[in-house]
């Protein structure tokens, strides 16, 4: 099982890799922050490695007894295959156990920091590095082309510099035969050194291209350092990447009653200011002609409002239609905006719920991959890695499948959170039990040597069939 693990670890971390490749090459990322990065995506993806372990864990062992007799003679020996797998189920109740402090503990904190490391080297701009030619713009508001540098000694020829981080719009150009440009060991400053060159600062005054002033400087040497920023690694609060994932299932639980209620207030809030405070009202300024009427909205009171527009003037009516247009208004308004705050609050809850219904399935997830391999392995009867890799992938993918289906009506709400999120167990339980019981029954499922049986059977009927007829 070990084994199987860190080989499932290791393809789901080269996926990862290949995934953030173009993130991590070419900003100078110390070797811890990389190992760091990986170490936490690993403990990231152990949900998704455990259960495959066990499953590839299980057809390989079983297959391996099956394929040297050795489930045989313990089948002889008056064993069945539940006594023959008693003590490995207590090994995978344990790695059971085991998995679901590690996605309610460990998988919370490590995507929270995983997420501030990622967002960390995001933030963090390439390393400075000329090539012939070709401007460099990594710092803002600043520009460098080089003509060439000497790849052993460094040196820069044919210098063109652009600075245009003046607040008030003014531009330095430099130009310089040769010279060095560097960063700091802390990163934070850049240090030039130029040499026979000429400086030209444009000065802008806002009127007309022609009335700005250029100065002109010439030099042998000159020395600088800029402060810049962005280019070394500096470190984010992890408390800052707060969501779903990175919460375990207490946590979860009070988020999802915090969140039932509000999206429950946020639903009443949507029509409530709708019929009561915009269109259910009495406004005296507007229907003014009937002040001494209670306006009930009834069939009969909405006759009587209808007939009377016909006494009101002009002037009377269109301060009714301009107020109702505004009520109208207001009250789509209103509703839109407590309808994206219901909206909300209640896909918050659909995810929150989901992620409390995964990180409670795992265990059982483990338990019945566990229940699918070992018969698997006990009907296969191969050991190696060719056979036990192939059905391993093969139900990992209809697990997976029905996972991602089940999870993403779940986060819809088209589904209860209880069903998506249980629905690959759902399926998957019946076909372990129904392995289980043809593995104890020694069933020829797998068996390619009784299906060749078979079919030289049915070949040998056949040509005494003919045989008859000829």
């Amino acid at each position: 099982m070990l084994l199987s693990f860190f080989i499932v670890m290791f393809i789901l971390m080269m996926n990862f890799v290949w995934r953030y490749i173009d993130e991590l090459v070419g900003k100078g990322l110390s070797f811890d922050v990389i190992v760091e990065l990986l170490f936490y995506a690993t403990a990231n993806m152990m949900p998704l490695g455990i259960p495959l372990a066990v499953l590839f864990a299980g057809i390989m062992t079983m297959g391996n007894l099956g394929e040297h007799n050795e489930l045989l003679a313990m089948k002889s020996a008056g064993m069945s295959l539940p006594r023959i797998l008693s003590p490995l189920m207590g090994v995978v109740f344990v790695v059971a156990v085991a998995s679901f402090f590690v996605v309610n503990n460990l998988v919370p904190y490590s995507n929270k920091k995983m997420m501030a490391i990622i967002y960390d080297i995001r933030q963090q701009k390439e390393n400075m590095e000329f090539k012939d030619g070709i401007f460099f713009n990594g710092i803002d508001n600043m520009n460098i082309r080089v003509g060439h540098q000497d790849p052993e000694t460094q040196l820069l020829t044919d210098v063109l510099i652009y600075d245009t981080r003046d607040r008030n719009g003014n531009m330095t150009t430099t130009v310089a035969d040769s010279g060095y440009i560097y960063m700091s060991e802390d990163k934070k400053f850049l240090m030039v050194k130029l040499y026979n060159g000429q400086t030209y600062e444009t000065t802008r005054n806002y009127k007309w291209s022609t009335e700005n002033t250029v100065r002109h400087q010439t030099f042998a040497v000159q020395n600088g350092a800029l402060a810049i920023d962005g280019f070394d690694f500096s470190r984010t609060d992890m408390n800052l990447f707060s969501n779903h994932q990175t919460k375990n299932v207490r946590e979860l639980q009070v988020d999802i009653d915090s969140l039932r209620v509000e999206s429950d207030r946020g639903s009443a809030r949507s029509y409530e200011p709708l019929l009561k405070t915009y269109l259910m009202v009495r406004d005296e300024s507007a229907f003014g002609l009937f002040d001494t009427v209670q306006i009930d909205y009834s069939y009969k009171k909405k006759a009587d409002l209808v007939a009377a527009l016909d006494t009101m003037t002009l002037a009377q009516k269109s301060l009714i239609v301009n107020k109702a247009k505004s009520s109208a208004r207001m009250s789509r308004n209103s509703l839109n905006r407590n309808e994206n705050t219901a909206k909300d609050s209640l896909n918050k809850l659909y995810r929150s719920q989901v992620e409390w219904h995964r990180k409670v399935s795992l265990p059982i997830s483990v338990i019945i991959f566990f229940l699918i391999g070992a018969p698997l392995g006990a009907i296969i009867r191969k050991g190696g890695l060719a056979m036990p890799v192939v059905v391993s992938v093969l139900f990992f993918v209809i697990y997976y499948v029905i996972s991602i289906a089940g999870e993403k009506m779940a986060k819809e709400g088209t589904w209860n959170a209880a069903f998506g999120m249980w629905f690959s167990a759902i399926v998957l339980l019946p076909i372990a039990l129904y392995l289980t019981r043809i593995a104890t029954n020694d069933s020829n499922l797998f068996n390619v040597d009784w299906y060749r049986a078979q079919f030289d059977k049915a070949k040998s009927y056949i040509a005494s069939l003919r045989a008859k007829n000829n």
